[in-house]
């Protein structure tokens, strides 16, 4: 992933990162930097926070192109989320989805999750969420995605219920300044 262009954000635009962030996680970010990265070959949308690239903004599940291009900060709809570095640095408190270790090695491959890989879901979570996949061992965050359904629907015997959108190993998680 090659940089187009990094640039501090404004204030305003850290109190929206920092709130959406307690507000969804219960994650207090303690940083002195905020960054926004754009790359010249590839969509992701991340913020260096003290130069580790600790957040990332997620389109909405329905937004039209129009509305996906642009800064994401400033454009309407894409939503502050940490990554999985992030969300390993903050461990979230709220919508969480915990896998057991069978479903580890899809979810870290970037695998959808399906039901029967769940221990435990945030009753919280709604459809259409933003959520962190843990592992069950050592509560370590394998994946970012996008609920398909509420948390407490999420345990059961078949079915996806979780989209991935970000995984250990992609090339986002792979990125260094």
């Amino acid at each position: 992933m090659d940089v187009k262009s990094r640039h501090h954000l404004r204030a305003d635009a850290v109190a929206e990162i920092e709130d959406a962030l307690a507000e969804r996680l219960g994650v207090e970010l303690n940083a002195d930097s905020y960054e926004k990265v754009e790359f010249d070959d590839s969509d992701w949308n991340v913020v260096l926070v003290d130069g580790e690239p600790l957040v990332l903004y997620v389109e909405g599940e329905a937004q039209s192109a129009s509305e996906r291009s642009g800064d994401a900060a400033e454009s309407g709809g894409a939503e502050p989320f940490l990554t999985v570095q992030g969300a390993n640095a903050y461990p979230p408190e709220r919508n969480v989805v915990t896998v057991d270790a069978g479903a580890v090695s899809f979810v870290s491959d970037g695998a959808d999750v399906m039901r029967p890989g769940i221990v435990e879901a945030d009753d919280a979570i709604e459809a259409g969420d933003l959520v962190a996949i843990a592992e069950e061992s050592h509560g370590k965050v394998l994946a970012i995605g996008r609920a398909r359904t509420g948390g407490a629907d999420m345990v059961g015997d078949s079915g996806k219920v979780v989209d991935s959108i970000h995984h250990v190993g992609d090339e986002l998680f792979e990125f260094t300044i």
